[in-house]
């Protein structure tokens, strides 16, 4: 287009120098009017009007033609930016149809997993007819294990139990709080049997109630000293009752005490442990002794 254009104004200015020439031939002719007779002189008039009117379409056409490539610049301009705006929004396009494959990508995963969280909802209603008479009979279960146990912190066990028992009457508290805590109920029992623990409370001696500090060894021995020094003793299951300990003991369980307070390095002691026994069926010669107690080292 451009190399038309600047085609076209070479000829036009061909065209101009032309008529330009014919003008200055003309402005001759017409000041030699002595030498040229007078109708040469009207045919020269009448060639520069037909110059003037050749020039004056000349113009005419120069300025169509100007317009036109004006038009047709402004034609193509908008044909560029439609192009790049073409471009632009195929880009786009592209784009957005690989972000949709991937949300249906999520959606898929989030269907299976709503799926998967309505059964375990319709599963839930089924646990919770099943579990709760369950945590019931761990709780019964658990009531009648602490009775028949080594009696150490009776009450706070007792009252351990007794508050899962109204727990489980609540409406305001979930099932799974519940199991929560019948299972964390569990596990503190299961803690005694693998720890040492010393702690003070009062104990009936000879009719009359008197504080003692108590030292449990896991669950295989539970032992008193009273504060004076005086008593001593220890708990035969077997027997279910407080037997007396000899004053040789009392050292060892002075140290075991210390020991179970932090107060000094764990080390070798010696307490009376209770002996395996065989259950025997036959009955019982009642000079036998009920005691099964035994001496042994704990670590």
């Amino acid at each position: 287009m451009r190399i038309q254009q600047q085609n076209f104004n070479v000829k036009l200015k061909r065209h101009i120098s032309t008529a330009h020439f014919k003008k200055s031939i003309a402005g001759i002719l017409l000041t030699s009017g002595a030498l040229f007779a007078t109708p040469i002189a009207l045919s020269a008039q009448n060639d520069t009007k037909g110059l003037d009117s050749a020039i004056a379409k000349g113009e005419q056409r120069a300025d169509n033609a100007i317009k036109s490539q004006l038009k047709i610049d402004s034609i193509d301009s908008d044909i560029r930016g439609a192009e790049r705006e073409y471009r632009g929004v195929s880009k786009e396009i592209e784009g957005l149809e690989v972000y949709i494959k991937q949300l249906n990508k999520q959606l898929l995963a989030q269907d299976l997993e709503k799926t998967e969280i309505q059964h375990s909802i319709r599963q839930v209603t089924l646990i919770e007819r099943q579990i709760t008479p369950l945590m019931l009979r761990m709780i019964d279960a658990l009531d009648r294990f602490v009775m028949a146990d080594v009696p150490f912190q009776k009450q706070e066990r007792l009252s351990r139990v007794a508050s899962l028992k109204d727990l489980m009457g609540r409406s305001d508290v979930t099932v799974a709080e519940k199991y929560r805590k019948v299972m964390a109920a569990y596990q503190k029992e299961m803690d005694y049997g693998r720890t040492i623990k010393t702690y003070r409370s009062t104990l009936n001696l000879a009719g009359s109630e008197r504080e003692v500090d108590f030292l449990r060894v896991g669950r295989i021995s539970l032992m008193f000293l009273s504060l004076d020094g005086e008593s001593l003793g220890i708990w035969d299951q077997q027997a279910k009752e407080w037997q007396p300990l000899e004053g040789d003991y009392k050292a060892k369980l002075n140290t075991a005490l210390r020991i179970a307070r932090e107060q000094a390095a764990p080390s070798l002691i010696k307490v009376p442990v209770a002996a395996p026994s065989q259950m025997n069926l036959t009955p019982i010669n009642s000079k036998q002794s009920n005691s099964n107690l035994a001496h042994g080292d704990i670590k």
